[in-house]
């Protein structure tokens, strides 16, 4: 059990005003819901955000929330299934020979907003302008293994590896652009033109998005509010009508209880995580990082802090994924080992293990800093805590300036990650090899995997490759939070995706009048 010590209490900890402050917003929301007027019907359906989107230009993007917006905007060639595997979505694909693929589009979703009709031509635009290295797209290194791309009629495209890749379908979950506004130079980063469910509609501020499903004309604002008490005010008061994730278990608890909203659950595989600096003259030591990893009581804090709002994870992937590996566990908590491993290395309580610890600004991030800094403070780790706006944060995580540092990976589908997080040549500008980790046996499994052309034996290799992460620690895998919505009453059709994506954007809409009946939400268990 997690003492009084070691989880403090709100007064003390790092998230708005403390106790007294949730008590205040609490109460002035149950004082303004009084006043809130259901109007099934209203037009837009306005969706509250944590942050506003960065980058609308898909292959530029790199935070969540852009693309997620960007997955409504722009069709993909390729979709994903349910174990993570690559489907046919704008186009269906054979591969004639080890290294060469054809993929040939289908006739839905081929219209873009600005009424072109998409072509095999756009397609290969995209890509083309992906592989250009002064185009400056993360993506590229991902896509290294395309030799050339050719089209053979306004339906087919024709990708040449250098390398054999049974998984290369996978890769091409990019959003395709209009080869003529690509060749212009048209900023897709402000002014998306895609074939999406949804067009921008206007884009009046940085945190205010208002979006048209082409479908049917409705309208849907997406508003960014900051702070997560004001979100749910918002909610409460009709000012929002949804939203999803980026709250604490208390205001979801708050909301559970509402007779305004509705709250649905359910499994996510987002993974969180811990990433150590290894060029770090300390975080780079493996006997520190076993030290950390066994000093985190992970099982504690999901349970009181996350109020079991998720599953303990071992790797990046869950174990339904298709490289997942049910077998493998995390990190035990052993605070006696721990404090074994620190008096080896010459830390003791009189020279203890002081680490530098950063982390965003939000609120309910701070507070898992605080519990794991109060953690390893019990085995004789002294953790600084720095936080800062997530710009200023991610920029220094980007760059390397950190001994440790908690994020989490979202919407990761293919095993190219591996490559792209662990592999010694993704160091950054490269890929996100954020912590300098380096192992030739890992580089090798790597490369060795990707060329397997059978998947059953290419998931064992990737299993393997698991195996040694977890022993060396580049990162402490904590665990995958579970998504959540929290909707008015009225508002259906919308369903929670495993990774938080909005697809369900593209069909969520107001109970019409007269219908009947209870909403119907049916994504899975409401929240008891």
């Amino acid at each position: 059990m997690i003492s009084g010590n070691l989880i403090p209490d709100k007064s003390s900890l790092p998230c708005g005003k403390g106790s007294w402050f949730f008590l205040l917003v609490t109460t002035c929301l149950a004082l303004a819901s009084l006043t809130l007027e259901a109007q099934a019907g209203q037009d837009p359906i306005r969706m509250g955000l944590a942050g506003p989107p960065r980058n609308l230009d898909p292959r530029l993007a790199t935070d969540a929330t852009s693309e997620r917006i960007n997955g409504l905007l722009y069709r993909r060639l390729i979709a994903f299934d349910d174990r993570s595997l690559p489907v046919p979505s704008l186009a269906s694909w054979e591969r004639v020979t080890p290294t060469h693929y054809r993929f040939t589009l289908g006739t839905d979703g081929r219209l873009f907003s600005d009424g072109r009709y998409l072509t095999s031509t756009d397609v290969k635009a995209t890509f083309d302008s992906i592989l250009d290295p002064s185009g400056g797209s993360p993506h590229r290194s991902a896509l290294s293994a395309i030799d050339r791309i050719s089209t053979a009629g306004p339906d087919v495209i024709d990708f040449q590896l250098r390398e054999p890749d049974p998984l290369f379908p996978a890769l091409l979950g990019l959003g395709i652009l209009p080869a003529e506004l690509i060749e212009n130079g048209h900023p897709f980063a402000q002014l998306p033109v895609g074939s999406g469910p949804l067009r921008l509609v206007d884009w009046p501020q940085p945190g205010r998005l208002v979006l048209e499903r082409r479908q049917d004309g409705q309208r849907l604002e997406l508003l960014a509010v900051k702070d997560p008490n004001v979100r749910v005010m918002k909610l409460l008061r009709g000012e929002i009508d949804l939203l999803q994730n980026d709250l604490s278990p208390e205001l979801v608890g708050f909301l559970r209880g509402r007779g305004e909203v509705r709250v649905v659950s359910a499994p996510g595989v987002n993974y969180s995580y811990l990433g150590f600096n290894l060029d770090d003259p300390v975080t780079g030591i493996p006997a520190v990082r076993q030290a950390l990893a066994h000093a985190i009581d992970r099982g504690e804090i999901l349970r009181y802090l996350l109020k079991d709002g998720g599953r303990l994870a071992a790797g990046i992937f869950p174990p339904e994924h298709w490289a997942g590996d049910p077998d493998l566990s995390g990190p035990t908590y052993d605070p006696d080992r721990a404090r074994d491993l620190l008096t080896e290395l010459g830390y003791g309580p009189d020279r203890p293990l002081r680490l530098s610890y950063k982390t965003s600004s939000d609120p309910f991030r701070l507070r898992f800093a605080t519990v794991i800094q109060a953690q390893l403070a019990r085995v004789g780790i002294e953790a600084r805590i720095q936080s800062y706006d997530w710009g200023t944060f991610f920029g220094d995580v980007k760059a390397g300036r950190f001994q440790l540092y908690g994020l989490t990976w979202v919407g990761i589908r293919t095993p190219d990650i591996f490559r792209y997080v662990f592999h010694s040549a993704s160091v950054p500008p490269e890929g996100a090899n954020r912590g300098r980790y380096r192992n030739p046996a890992v580089d090798r499994l790597i490369q060795t995997a990707r060329a397997e052309p059978d998947l059953t034996r290419q998931a064992v290799l990737y299993r393997q490759l698991q195996a040694i992460l977890l022993a060396d620690l580049p990162y402490i895998p904590l665990w995958y939070e579970d998504q959540f919505y929290a909707a008015r009453l009225g508002l259906e059709g919308y369903r929670l995706a495993p990774d938080g994506n909005y697809d369900a954007l593209a069909r969520v809409r107001w109970r019409e009048a007269g219908e009947g009946g209870a909403p119907r939400t049916g994504e899975g268990p409401a929240i008891p």
